[in-house]
Order: structure tokens, then C-alpha cells, then sequence
């Protein structure tokens, strides 16, 4: 798993509705207790429990723990200071609700067309 001093690449997100809690810590550099104690933290972190209390997370989920990662790890923010900057990014994305989706969905597919090219 990677650390927080290492983690400059991340992987790219899978096109699946729904990711179980290690998924998502593969996929974020997250340990799944710190994803536990997220939820707690930021209230726009909410995943789907099913059988059992089971978590899965949704694609935005994913993207919005990345961003509370980058906040928290990267730019040093603490906790509070993270939930006020992402709840004043959501009052200002409110007009434009998927942006985050949408642009790493582009940075995606622009990652596989350049991997098609390479194979030609």
C-alpha cells in the first residue's frame, strides 16, 4: 500500500459502480480504518452499507477521498481545515456537480487512448 510520503501515483480508477473498502484503500492509499474515520470527519463521505454493514463506495466517493487525501497528506491541511475547503468547493461546484467526475473520467480515457496509440 502506498504511504503518504510515496504517493505521487496514484492507480487509475476502475469504471465499476461500486468498490468494496479495500478496494478503495488500493485505490486511494488509504488504510480502510482511516476510510472509517473519514466518514466520520467529512459528511459528503457516505457509502451505501449492505449485508452485513458492508461499505461500498460509489466513483465520486473514490474521487472525494482522493481529494481528502491530497488535502490532508500533500497540502497539510488538518482535519477542520480539509471539511471547510471541501465545503466551500461544494457550494461552488453546486452549479457543476459531476466536474470532479468528469475530469478525471477525461484524464482516463486520455491515459487509455495514449496506451491504444503506444500498441499500434
Amino acid at each position: 500500500m502506498l504511504e503518504p510520503s510515496n504517493n505521487n501515483v496514484l492507480p487509475v480508477i476502475p469504471g465499476k459502480r461500486y468498490f468494496t473498502i479495500g478496494e478503495v484503500s488500493d485505490l486511494c492509499g488509504v488504510k480502510p480504518h482511516v476510510l472509517r474515520y473519514w466518514e466520520q470527519e467529512f459528511p459528503g463521505l457516505n457509502p451505501v452499507k449492505r449485508r452485513g454493514n458492508r461499505r461500498y463506495y460509489k466513483r465520486q466517493d473514490v474521487v472525494l477521498i482522493r481529494q481528502i487525501r491530497s488535502l490532508l497528506y500533500e497540502q497539510g491541511f488538518t482535519i477542520g481545515g480539509a471539511r471547510q475547503r471541501l465545503e466551500g468547493e461544494g457550494s461552488k461546484q453546486e452549479a457543476t456537480p459531476y466536474k470532479q467526475l468528469v475530469d478525471q473520467t477525461i484524464i482516463e480515457l486520455e491515459e487509455l487512448l495514449e496506451g491504444l496509440k503506444s500498441k499500434v
